[in-house]
């Protein structure tokens, strides 16, 4: 009976630090991608002037952070799927470690979605 229940607390906690992980991984992402997305296109310079190439010189480096974060993301998201996928292939019978399994790659797929979709999403409600 005490190798069960130790088992359970043992499975419990890879549960809770997946889930940790996952959304840690989600909030860093939306947090980063609020940040970072703007469009020099339909973005007009403080004071109306539309000197826009003065504006995407200033404008370049913001979007190469952001890319450098989007890419970033995406390989940590590839390695939190893989590792996902992997779980829930050895989950065997085990319902819990299936069902967090399929948890962690919702969120995954979830979160890539709104890291590549930011800029677009953007542009379109600046129009």
């Amino acid at each position: 009976m005490k190798k069960t229940k130790n088992q359970l607390l043992k499975n419990e906690r890879r549960q809770n630090l997946a889930r940790k992980c996952v959304l840690t991984l989600i909030s860093l992402s939306l947090m980063l991608t609020m940040i970072f997305p703007v469009s020099a296109q339909t973005a007009l310079p403080p004071g109306g002037n539309v000197d826009t190439g003065t504006f995407d010189q200033i404008l370049e480096p913001v979007w190469n952070i952001y890319n450098l974060v989007k890419y970033v993301s995406t390989a940590i998201a590839l390695i939190v799927l893989l590792f996902a996928g992997i779980m829930f292939m050895s989950s065997g019978n085990d319902t819990g470690k299936r069902e967090t399994a399929k948890t962690m790659i919702a969120f995954v797929v979830i979160g890539l979605i709104v890291i590549w979709a930011a800029p677009f999403i953007v542009q379109l409600v600046a129009l």
